[in-house]
C-alpha cells in the first residue's frame, strides 16, 4: 500500500525546497544572535544604574514565607488537599487511557480561552497536562492567598506577581506541551515555527509584541476620520473643532479630554464606533482635546501645567469660539482625574460656572482601592521610574504599555506569544489594538506627581491635600452637575475605586455601572446593541449598595447620558463650523499633527 504524503503550499519536498529553508533558518538564527547581542549590551547599559531588586519582590517574598511558616498547619493541610486531588487525576488519567470517560477533577475558570482547543479535552495526555496545571496553579495562589498579617500592599503584590509566574508557566505558552502547535507544526513541517522565529524577531527589533496588522491602519486614514479642524495649539495640547452633523446644534458645547496615557481616538476609532461622531449626530458642538506627546523638553512640564496650559486654556478657547459662559466637558481615565482638580481649582477661583457639567470615563479621585496599578506604586517602584526618566526627561511609553499589559497577561501577553510564535501566524487586524500599542510617553515631573501624590499618597481625596495653581485642591467643594460612569469589569480603574467619587463632590451627581471594562464599556454604540448598563436614582454608601437597588438595562448606555445632558445643554442654535471664529481660524485639518507623533 503507497501513501501519499500532503506537504504545505509552497513545499514540494526536494533537496533545494529544504536547501532553502535551511538557509532561511541560517540566515535568522544568525540575525537572532545580533539581536540577542544587541539586546543584552541595551540592558546592561540601562539596567547599571538600577536597583537589584527594582520591583521590591525580594522582600514581599521574605515577609510572605515568614508569615506562611507561621501557620504550618494550614500549609499541612492545602498540601493534604492537593496531594489527595493529584491522586484523583492519576485515577481518572489511568481510566481515559483504557478508553473510558472519566468526571474532570478540575475546569478552568470562567472566561479562561487558553484551553479551548478540542486537543485539550480529547487527548488523555493533554487533558492531564491541563488538569495538572490547573490544580497547580490554584494550589500556588489560594495559598499566597492564604497567608494572614500581610498589610493590603504586601498581600496585593505577592498575589499579583504569583498570578503573573502562573500564567507565564501555563502549558499553553510551550511547543511541547501546546496540543494545536503540536499540530500545526507537523502539517506545516515546521515552517511555523520559522515563521514565527521571525515574528519573534521582529518583535525584539520594534521592542514590543505585535497585537495587530499595523499597516492596516492609519491615523487620519481609517481611524480618527471624523471631519474638523484644529482650531488652536499651544505646547501641551491641540484643540480639535468638529465639524457638525446637524442644522442646529445645543448652544453649550461639549468639551472632551481624553487621557494623555493614550491617545484621543479610541472616542474616534472609526464611524461605526465614534463617540465623537455620535455625539455629533445627537445635535452637540465637539471639542476635542489632543495632547503632546513629549520629548525630553517637557522633563519639567508638570501636573499643574496639564491643568492651567491644558483642562483650563481649553475650557477658556472653546468658550471664545462660541461665545458662551458655561462649558459641558468629559474627562476620561487620567484626565478625567485632573478634570477633578480642575474643578475645584475653578471653584476656588470663583470661576466654577465655565463648567456647565463634567462626565467622568472611568476615573478615580480616591486612589485607596485603585486596583492591580497599586502594584506598581511603591517607594522602590517611585525610585525606579525616576532613574527610567532621569537621563530622558520622559517615561518611555514601553513601560506604561507592558504595565497594563501585565494587568491581563493572558489576553495580551501570552495569547499573542502562542498566536504569533507557535503558531506562526500574523495577528489579526483590530483598530482597537492598535490604538493600544499606539501609546504615548509621560513628562517627568507630571508622571512622578501623578503616582506619588495621587496613587500612593492619595493626597487628592483629601481636602487641600494638593495645591495647583497655588490654590489648595478641595473636591468637596466641588458642586458641578456630574455624570459617574464606570466600567464592571474595569481592571485599570476599579467600579469600587470609581464609586468613591460620589462621597466626595456636593453637587448633584448620576452615577451609572456599564458592563465590560476600560474600554468596551466606554466606547459602546447603541448600534451594537452589546453590553449592559445599570442606573440607580440613588446613591447609597457603598457600590455593593448600588448594585442591589439598580435597575439594569440591555445595551449602551450613551442613550442615557444624552438624556441627561441635553436638558442641561441650552436652546438651538444654527450649528457651528470649525474656524469659524475670527479670532481661530483653522490651523490643519483633524486629526492634527499632535496625534501623529510616534
Amino acid at each position: 500500500m503507497t501513501t501519499t504524503q500532503t506537504l504545505p503550499p509552497g513545499d514540494d519536498g526536494t533537496d533545494t525546497d529544504l536547501h532553502a529553508r535551511f538557509q532561511q533558518w541560517t540566515r535568522l538564527t544568525g540575525r537572532a544572535q545580533q539581536l540577542i547581542a544587541e539586546f543584552w549590551l541595551k540592558n546592561a547599559k540601562a539596567s547599571s544604574d538600577l536597583p537589584a531588586d527594582p520591583l521590591g519582590l525580594l522582600p514581599t517574598w521574605t515577609q510572605l514565607t515568614t508569615n506562611l511558616m507561621k501557620n504550618p498547619d494550614k500549609l499541612a493541610e492545602a498540601q493534604a488537599q492537593f496531594w489527595q486531588n493529584s491522586v484523583q487525576l492519576w485515577q481518572a488519567f489511568a481510566t481515559s487511557l483504557r478508553g473510558d470517560e472519566a468526571a474532570p477533577v478540575v475546569a478552568s475558570r470562567p472566561g479562561d480561552k487558553r484551553f479551548s482547543a478540542k486537543e485539550w479535552q480529547e487527548h488523555a495526555v493533554f487533558d492531564f497536562i491541563r488538569q495538572s496545571y490547573l490544580l497547580a496553579a490554584n494550589f500556588l495562589f489560594e495559598t499566597v492567598a492564604s497567608v494572614e498579617g500581610l498589610d493590603a500592599r504586601t498581600k496585593a503584590k505577592a498575589e499579583f506577581y504569583t498570578r503573573q509566574f502562573i500564567d507565564a508557566m501555563a502549558p499553553t505558552n510551550f511547543l511541547l506541551t501546546n496540543p494545536q502547535a503540536l499540530k500545526v507544526t507537523v502539517e506545516e513541517q515546521g515552517k511555523n515555527l520559522i515563521r514565527g522565529l521571525e515574528n519573534l524577531l521582529q518583535d525584539i527589533e520594534q521592542g514590543r509584541i505585535s497585537m495587530t496588522d499595523e499597516k492596516a491602519f492609519s491615523v487620519g486614514g481609517n481611524v480618527a476620520v471624523t471631519p474638523g479642524k484644529v482650531v488652536f495649539e499651544n505646547r501641551i495640547f491641540q484643540l480639535i473643532q468638529y465639524s457638525p452633523t446637524t442644522e442646529t446644534t445645543y448652544e453649550t458645547p461639549l468639551l472632551i479630554c481624553p487621557p494623555w496615557i493614550n491617545k484621543f481616538y479610541i472616542l474616534d476609532l472609526g464611524p461605526e464606533k465614534s463617540f465623537v461622531k455620535w455625539a455629533l449626530d445627537q445635535g452637540l458642538t465637539v471639542f476635542m482635546v489632543s495632547w503632546i506627546n513629549p520629548d525630553s523638553s517637557y522633563r519639567d512640564t508638570s501636573f499643574e501645567d496639564y491643568m492651567l496650559d491644558g483642562e483650563v486654556k481649553a475650557l477658556e478657547v472653546v468658550a471664545e469660539i462660541c461665545n458662551v459662559k458655561s462649558i459641558n466637558v468629559i474627562g476620561y481615565c487620567s484626565a478625567g482625574t485632573l478634570l477633578s482638580a480642575t474643578l475645584a481649582h475653578l471653584h476656588a477661583k470663583r470661576r466654577q460656572k465655565l463648567v456647565k457639567t463634567a462626565t467622568f470615563f472611568t476615573a478615580q479621585v480616591d486612589f485607596t482601592e485603585a486596583g492591580d496599578l497599586c502594584v506598581f506604586v511603591d517607594e522602590g517602584q517611585l525610585e525606579l521610574v525616576d532613574r527610567l526618566s532621569a537621563n530622558t526627561g520622559f517615561l518611555d511609553s514601553s513601560y506604561m504599555a507592558t504595565t497594563f499589559n501585565l494587568l491581563r497577561s493572558n489576553d495580551l501577553i501570552w495569547s499573542y506569544v502562542v498566536n504569533n510564535y507557535l503558531l506562526g501566524r500574523d495577528p489579526f487586524p483590530f483598530d482597537l489594538l492598535y490604538w493600544n500599542s499606539d501609546s504615548t510617553r509621560m513628562s517627568r515631573a507630571m508622571h512622578l506627581f501623578y503616582l506619588e501624590k495621587l496613587y500612593h499618597q492619595n493626597l487628592l481625596a483629601q481636602p487641600g491635600g494638593i495645591t495647583l495653581g497655588d490654590t489648595p485642591i478641595d473636591l468637596t467643594k466641588v458642586r458641578t452637575p456630574t455624570y459617574i460612569q464606570a466600567g464592571r469589569e474595569d481592571h485599570i480603574a476599579p467600579p469600587r475605586s470609581v464609586y468613591k467619587m460620589t462621597r466626595l463632590f456636593s453637587g448633584p451627581m448620576r452615577f451609572m455601572l456599564a458592563g465590560s471594562g476600560h474600554i468596551a464599556g466606554v466606547v459602546n454604540p447603541p448600534a451594537a446593541r452589546k453590553y449592559q448598563h445599570w442606573t440607580n436614582d440613588q446613591l447609597p454608601e457603598t457600590l455593593d449598595e448600588f448594585i442591589a437597588g439598580a435597575t439594569e438595562h440591555p445595551g449602551s448606555w450613551w442613550p442615557d447620558w444624552i438624556g441627561w445632558l441635553a436638558p442641561q445643554s441650552g436652546k438651538q442654535v444654527p450649528a457651528r463650523q470649525p474656524g469659524g471664529h475670527p479670532g481661530y481660524p483653522p490651523i490643519e485639518d483633524a486629526p492634527g499633527s499632535y496625534v501623529k507623533a510616534k
